[in-house]
Formats: C-alpha cells, sequence, structure tokens
C-alpha cells in the first residue's frame, strides 16, 4: 500500500536549491527582457521622463541597504512565508496577518498582470507572422494551465528551465545595449544617469515601475526551506540578485532612452502606436533586422512565462504557510511528499487568476482600440503597478519588524545591520511608496483623478486592514492558531527549528 501523496513536512531531500538556483528564480522574476521591453517602455511612455535609469540606480541603493536587515533576520527566521513570517515575528502577529494579506494581493497582482503582456505578445507575434488576430485571452488560458502543472511540481526543475531562458534574456538585451550606444537616435549622453532628469514631475510613476522591475528579489526567503543551507544561501542570494537587477537595468535602460532619444521621451514625441514593446522591437528591426526581431519576441515570450512561474511560486508558498499555521483552510499547508511543492496552494492562485483574466476579458467587450491594447493598457499596467504599490508597503513594514525583532535580542548581529539600515531602509522606502501614491493618476495614464484611481490601491489597502482585526479576534477566540502566526507549526514554537512539522495527510 503506498505511502501519502501530500503532507505538511518537508525533509532534507526536498533541500536542493543553492546561491545561484536561488538567484536565477529571483532575477527570472524581475524577467530581464520584461523589463526592458515591457516595463521600461511603457514607463518611459507614460511619464514622460528621461531620468529613469538613475531611477534604477537609486533603488538598487535603496534595495541594498533594506537587504542588509533582511539578511541579518533570515539568519534566524527560516519560513516559507518571509515578508509576513518577519513582520509576525518582528512587528508583531496582527500586523503579520495583516502584511500576509498584503503580499498575497500584491504578488497575485504581479503574476496577473504579466499575464496581460503575456497574451498580448503572442497574439502580436501570430498576427504578424500568420495574419491571425487571435484574442490574446486565449494563449493567457493556455499558459495559466502550464504554469500551474508546473507549479505542483519539484521547485528545482522550475529552477532549472528558468536558468536556461534567463541566461537566454541576458544575452539578447547585452546584444540590444550594443547596438543602442553604437548608434543612438540623438549621440551617446550620461544625462539620464543624472538626479535631475529623475526628479521632475512623474518621479513616483518612475519609481513604481521600478520597483515592480525589482519585485522577486525579495523571494529569496520564500525558498528558505527549499535551499541546501537557508543561513548562507538566502543573504548571498538576496544581494547577489540585487547587484545584478541594478546594474544590468540602469545600463539597459540607458541604451534604450539612447535607441528612443531623450528628446523624443521628454518632449512627447512616443505615439499610441510606438507606446510599449514596440519602442524596444521598432529599434531591433532597424537596426539588427526581421531575424533578431523574431528572436527576441520568442525570448520576451518566454522571459514573461519565466516570471510567471517565479510569482506563481511566490503566490503558492507564501499561501502554504497560511494555511500550515491555520490562518487559512488547513489543506492549502499542504504538500506534495514526493516534490515538497505546496501544490494546494498552488492550486488556488491558478484558479485566482483564471477568475481575474475572465474578468478583465469581459472588460475588453467596450474597449476602443484607438486608446491601444486592452491587455497591456489595464490589465498589465494596472496590476503590475498595483503589485509594486503594495511590495514597497511590504518593506517598510519588514524594516520596522527587523528593528524590533532585534531590540527583544540583538544576538550577534552589529548595530548597522539591526538599526541603521532598517531606520534608513524604512524612512526611504516610505519616501517612495508616498510618492507612488502621490502619482497613482500618473501610472493609469489619467489626466485627472476617477473613482479608479482610489479604488485600486483600496484593493490591497481594505483587506489588509480586515485581516489585522481578523488576526485580533483570532488572539481571543482561537489562542492555539493565534501562536502559531509567522512561527511555522506546533512544534517549530518549541523546537525553533526550521522545520515544517511532522503530520502527514493523504488524498
Amino acid at each position: 500500500m503506498s505511502g501519502p501523496t501530500t503532507s505538511t513536512t518537508r525533509t532534507q531531500e526536498h533541500r536542493r536549491l543553492g546561491v545561484f538556483a536561488v538567484a536565477f528564480l529571483i532575477v527570472a522574476a524581475s524577467a530581464p527582457l520584461t523589463v526592458i521591453a515591457g516595463g521600461v517602455t511603457s514607463s518611459f511612455a507614460v511619464t514622460g521622463v528621461a531620468g529613469i535609469p538613475f531611477g534604477y540606480v537609486l533603488l538598487a541603493v535603496v534595495l541594498g541597504v533594506f537587504a542588509i536587515g533582511y539578511a541579518a533576520m533570515s539568519r534566524f527566521v527560516t519560513n516559507a512565508g518571509a515578508f509576513y513570517s518577519y513582520i509576525a515575528q518582528g512587528a508583531g502577529r496582527p500586523l503579520g496577518v495583516g502584511s500576509s494579506v498584503l503580499a498575497l494581493i500584491a504578488y497575485n497582482a504581479m503574476q496577473i498582470g504579466i499575464y496581460g503582456m503575456f497574451g498580448f505578445q503572442i497574439s502580436s507575434f501570430l498576427e504578424s507572422k500568420t495574419g491571425w488576430a487571435s484574442p490574446w485571452w486565449l494563449w493567457v488560458a493556455i499558459c495559466i494551465v502550464i504554469v500551474g502543472i508546473m507549479g505542483v511540481n519539484r521547485v528545482d526543475l522550475s529552477a532549472k528551465v528558468l536558468g536556461v531562458l534567463v541566461a537566454a534574456e541576458f544575452v539578447v538585451v547585452i546584444v540590444f545595449d550594443v547596438i543602442a550606444f553604437a548608434q543612438p537616435a540623438e549621440g551617446v549622453t550620461a544625462a539620464p544617469l543624472t538626479p535631475a532628469t529623475l526628479f521632475v514631475p512623474g518621479v513616483g510613476a518612475v519609481l513604481a515601475f521600478g520597483i515592480a522591475a525589482f519585485m522577486g528579489f525579495e523571494s529569496a526567503a520564500i525558498y528558505g526551506e527549499e535551499s541546501k543551507d537557508p543561513k548562507r544561501t538566502i543573504p548571498r542570494a538576496t544581494f547577489l540578485a540585487v547587484c545584478v537587477i541594478g546594474v544590468f537595468y540602469a545600463i539597459s535602460s540607458w541604451a534604450l532612452s539612447l535607441a528612443i532619444g531623450p528628446d523624443k521621451i521628454t518632449g512627447g514625441g512616443i505615439t499610441a502606436e510606438e507606446a510599449g514593446p514596440p519602442l524596444f522591437f521598432n529599434f531591433v528591426a532597424e537596426h539588427l533586422g526581421v531575424l533578431w526581431v523574431d528572436i527576441m519576441s520568442i525570448l520576451f515570450i518566454t522571459s514573461l512565462f519565466a516570471s510567471l512561474v517565479s510569482f506563481h511560486n511566490a503566490v503558492a508558498r507564501y499561501a502554504f504557510s497560511l494555511g500550515r499555521e491555520g490562518v487559512l483552510p488547513a489543506v492549502i499547508g499542504t504538500v506534495r511528499v514526493r516534490s515538497g511543492a505546496p501544490w494546494a496552494g498552488s492550486i488556488m492562485q491558478t484558479v485566482i487568476a483564471a477568475i481575474v483574466v475572465i474578468g478583465f476579458a469581459i472588460g475588453e467587450l467596450g474597449w476602443d482600440p484607438a486608446n491601444g491594447p486592452f491587455a497591456v493598457l489595464t490589465l498589465f499596467t494596472w496590476l503590475t503597478n498595483l503589485g509594486a504599490f503594495g511590495l514597497v508597503l511590504l518593506m517598510v513594514l519588514v524594516s520596522i519588524a527587523v528593528i524590533g525583532y532585534f531590540l527583544r535580542d540583538p544576538r550577534d548581529v552589529g548595530v548597522v545591520s539591526r538599526m541603521v539600515a532598517p531606520i534608513i531602509a524604512a524612512l526611504s522606502l516610505s519616501i517612495v511608496w508616498i510618492l507612488i501614491l502621490m502619482n497613482w493618476d500618473v501610472l493609469l495614464g489619467q489626466v485627472e483623478s476617477t473613482p479608479t484611481t482610489f479604488i485600486l490601491p483600496a484593493v490591497l489597502l481594505v483587506p489588509s486592514i480586515a485581516a489585522v482585526f481578523w488576526a485580533l479576534w483570532l488572539r481571543r477566540a482561537r489562542p492555539q492558531i493565534y501562536r502559531q502566526i509567522g512561527h511555522g507549526t506546533d512544534e517549530d514554537i518549541v523546537s525553533d527549528a526550521p522545520h515544517l512539522g511532522s503530520h502527514s495527510v493523504g488524498v
């Protein structure tokens, strides 16, 4: 008789990920080609700000400072809940539960938003080659099924697939960078790398697009329970990812600004037809030919796919952590015995993505094509920036949690890591968050505020605040569940060990 197929326990056999594997998962979430051909082009078109390259440098520095305290705490907290667990242990369980809902919505928004760009890109590519104007949602539906299947299997398999795709992305973006620097539209200038070109009206929108490019760098902690040596793997992978992402995106966005031309960017010369990926691909077609456009188009699609898989994994692990601790239904806190993958959390994310995509597909019926591609301008822009908005707030809360955690017991951590860096990070990220909120209408491409301007932030904030009160109710009505919040299972609380528990369930 065969044993159970699912469990709440992970064993040493499930610890398969090394530093580079985790780093690949992080960089895959940011998706290099997606950021340059999708995020940066959309940012230039929406904001008209030429200083986006300096924005990446600034954000890399801020996130590097944030990572100092984050990495210090990761030495003592190994939990698939990552941000949620850190906040619960450092700033209190109620705030931890609120942050868990914030994280679930933010990561879901980011992942589902990328589906919009994915469907649009495949549809556009096929139409250019065959003349078939296929609906974007058809390809999204197929992709949701594939990503869902990968999500319930071994995470190191996903890491290997993503590693190959990410390596190919880096190669083609570097090729683009070389050509852009060699043949700029208006000459080579270092102006986009100066503060003066960034700190102009619309800077908040630039930072929102920019932070979205980094979204995923913090996901190293999510894989702590599947890493070979969490105390070393997680900090090293985090710093490696921040450095690679920051430097690479600053240089590549600078190259893109030269390819477009700073005057065209700031002068509003980008047309509706050019906005988004066409800014990138038109330059490639002109200077490298159609073959390179095709190669890069395919890799852009695989880049989006890699990002979708990575964010799907992140959402599934957050859900698993909450289910394991009783905040969500217990079945969500189970993993497959053979792979260690959180199968129920994966299915939950798949279902949520399908429902939201169906809603947007129905919403497209009243859309005027003259306004641009619906999937990109609504599903992608709205939801990815909503995800970035939530991520920044989460990092503010984590910085505060690091301070609180080490105030109770400094352990062997220096004052810079446990106090100075988190304070600087909390203040800096709070400023970024406020700027994003103040520029929300710019992100949505609105001339003036509409109900949507307020509804989208509320989608994140209202459920998160409600979850804080839910946790307070749990403290009174279900103290045993409340005790486990952010700490894993009962056994973890007692032993302070990184394992997940010992009981199994069959299906």
